[in-house]
């Protein structure tokens, strides 16, 4: 074993150096993939030759009183394994230190710095993008209230998915490649769903959209934690953070100076309609994008390589990483002076131990009860308040501006209309036992109109188009009603004498100018509210290694649980828009803390797929949050409030039970 590895020693300097100093050094040199293997392909003493099977025709492993002993010593071998598996792993751990330490800080890691951003800011835009379109998406597609809350949750749904999938299939195949797939079925999906016109397939384009992009956080924290020495790494994940801000106030921007313009659209008869929100939905697929081509020109984490025994590939990157840094440095002519580097010990994940349970079944099995409970209930108990409030502020505000508008309500009793004709605006009003005679109400709007116990004889309505507009009981007598979108269901309970129904509007009718200052506010409040959450990134940059994960989690809980107690005074609409921009402001800081700490508290082998378990229970917990949160609109707000600072007080709590990671190398 000792010859094996002083061939790999001589190979690796022979390799690194020059060919004919490779050829000097050791003429038979083997790379780490043959190593174990002469000529004849005889194997060495101590080379893994795997754990025999039960029906290898051993009469101690079929059957008998040998046979427990066997299978006893079958688990001993594989515990050996594991536990010289690990020693390995904290030995490679303290040396990918020293060697990121030599390699520096520069170029390379804000060339990716960047690169992942995007990847990140792609995860921004699609938690905004449903909601952005949705005002526009539920007249176009007739849209009833459950399957707009079922429009509202699907993203969450697929990006619970996404976490879980994709965080495990980056242990196995690759940082960089399961990025990749996950943001390609992002892209794909994104643009399928601007296009279709169904509302089932674009609940289907959003579902598998959401997957996609639910592995863009477990992956791009853990990716590039693995190019940062200790001393950087807090700082420089909080950064990082920033670009989901980004994503959020790009998508802001594009939603108010795309979709109020409903000019940016066209149409194919009555069958095929795109509007400017499809416009916008393909907008906000370029982040991924760009993601996807830029990743193309990054090389895959030199520690992913390293512990799966890639030894070379890992070395040659790391090296590119030291070379990158210090030409930008103006120190070309520095030479990477790390020659090797150690190896993790693989197992077989083929192997049986005895069971029909494979190892890296039995991997997952470990990361679940690695993952502790303080750990898993704190992902649960923030993501339910944190969502459940941000969803929770705008549907305050539009119950707010909703109290207001109707507030302003004219009513009028007893009316008589007799040969008049209605050719403007009717808006928020309330006619009660009106009778109307020989009316004529041409080319004109109906907003917020309610009539109720009227009667309509010998009316004419002609070019009308209405929202939230109904007929109570009322009485309608040889009236004609032609291209208008006064369907059935707007005639509540009434009566229909000797009257026609002529050229009817089909379909739900997009009329942008009625809710155009509505949209512009939507827009503006989450531009707001994501722009705040500025000054909580800068601060937990900044001190995220002076004074550690724990204290930023569990303070950054606590000002937020007291800041929740203020909602009470939120009663007007720019009230509830500071206390989204102070609640968000606040709770960011604990965000960052939480992915830092996460990233550095599972080994590398087993990284992403503890980072999108436990996101996916984050997603689980905002889908919980946001049901909850939103059933309490317009009841009571001692609910929510007392429900989110609970949820945060617990939060700190359990922040106390987590191991502080500061100063520890990335294991």
């Amino acid at each position: 074993m000792e010859d094996g590895y002083q061939n790999r020693t001589a190979f690796i300097k022979g390799y690194y150096r020059s060919d004919s100093q490779a050829a000097n050094d050791d003429e038979g040199g083997h790379s780490d993939s043959t190593e174990g293997h002469d000529e004849d392909d005889e194997i060495y003493e101590g080379e893994y030759q795997g754990i025999p099977r039960a029906d290898s025709g051993k009469g101690d492993l079929a059957g008998g009183p040998g046979s427990i002993t066997a299978g006893a010593q079958q688990f001993k071998d594989v515990g050996a394994s594991e536990a010289a598996r690990r020693k390995d792993q904290e030995e490679l751990a303290q040396q990918y230190e020293t060697i990121l330490q030599e390699c520096g800080h520069g170029k390379f890691q804000w060339t990716l710095y960047f690169v992942l951003g995007l990847a990140l800011m792609a995860d921004g835009v699609e938690i905004f993008v449903v909601g952005f379109v949705l005002p526009s998406a539920e007249k176009d597609m007739c849209l009833s209230e459950p399957s707009k809350s079922m429009l509202g949750l699907i993203v969450y749904f697929g990006m619970m998915v996404g976490a879980f999938l994709w965080g495990a299939m980056a242990d196995r195949i690759g940082r960089r490649q399961s990025l990749i797939i996950s943001l390609s079925i992002n892209s794909i999906f994104s643009f399928f769903s601007s296009f279709v016109q169904g509302y089932s397939t674009f609940l289907f384009c959003r579902l598998l959209s959401g997957v996609g992009i639910g592995g863009s956080i477990p992956i791009v924290f853990s990716y590039y934690s693995e190019f940062l020495s200790q001393e950087k790494r807090g700082e420089h994940l909080s950064w990082l953070c920033m670009f989901w801000m980004i994503g959020g106030i790009y998508a802001s921007a594009m939603a108010w100076a795309i979709i109020p313009h409903y000019g940016w659209s066209f149409q194919m008869g009555s069958a095929y309609q795109f509007h400017s929100w499809r416009v916008f939905v393909l907008v906000c697929a370029f982040p991924s994008v760009a993601a996807i081509a830029a990743l193309n020109a990054m090389p895959e984490s030199p520690r992913f390589y390293l512990e799966n025994g890639k030894h070379d590939e890992g070395w040659m990157i790391l090296k590119q990483v030291h070379d990158t840094n210090m030409r930008a440095k103006g120190y070309p002519e520095k030479v990477f002076t790390v020659t090797t580097i150690k190896t993790v010990k693989q197992v077989d994940e083929l192997v049986d131990i005895g069971t029909d349970t494979p190892v890296w079944q039995l991997s997952h099995i470990y990361i679940l009860l690695n993952c502790g409970a303080s750990s898993i209930c704190l992902v649960f108990k923030k993501p339910c308040s944190y969502y459940g409030l941000t969803v929770w502020f705008p549907d305050m505000i539009k119950y707010i501006q909703k109290q207001e508008y109707e507030s302003r309500t004219k009513t009028f009793t007893k009316e008589r209309v007799e040969h008049v004709t209605f050719n403007f605006t009717l808006e928020n009003q309330v006619h009660r036992d009106g009778y109307y005679f020989n009316a004529k109400f041409l080319s004109l709007k109906m907003k917020s109109m309610v009539f109720e116990d009227s009667v309509f004889e010998e009316c004419y309505f002609e070019d009308v188009t209405s929202t939230h507009t109904f007929f109570r009981n009322c009485t309608f007598i040889a009236t004609l009603f032609y291209n208008t979108d006064l369907f059935k269901y707007r005639f509540i309970n009434c009566k229909l004498i000797n009257s026609t129904f002529l050229h009817n509007k089909e379909g739900c009718m997009l009329d942008f100018s009625d809710d155009f200052n509505n949209a512009y506010m939507i827009y503006f409040v989450n531009f707001l509210g994501t722009l705040a959450v500025l000054p909580g990134n800068i601060v937990s940059a900044l001190l995220m290694d002076k004074i550690g994960r724990l204290r930023m989690l569990a303070g950054s809980s606590i000002i937020s649980c007291v800041s929740c107690f203020f909602l009470m005074f939120g009663n007007s609409e720019s009230g509830m828009i500071a206390l989204l921009c102070l609640f968000g402001g606040i709770s960011i800081a604990s965000w960052n803390a939480l992915d830092v700490i996460t990233v550095e508290l599972y080994p590398s082998d087993k990284r992403t797929t503890a980072f999108g378990f436990l996101n996916a229970l984050c997603k689980l917990a905002a889908v919980l949050g946001i049901s909850i949160f939103q059933s309490f609109v317009g009841i009571t707000k001692a609910v929510p409030i007392l429900f989110a600072g609970g949820a945060l007080a617990a939060g700190s709590f359990l922040a106390t039970k987590l191991p502080e990671t500061r100063g520890q190398v990335l294991q």
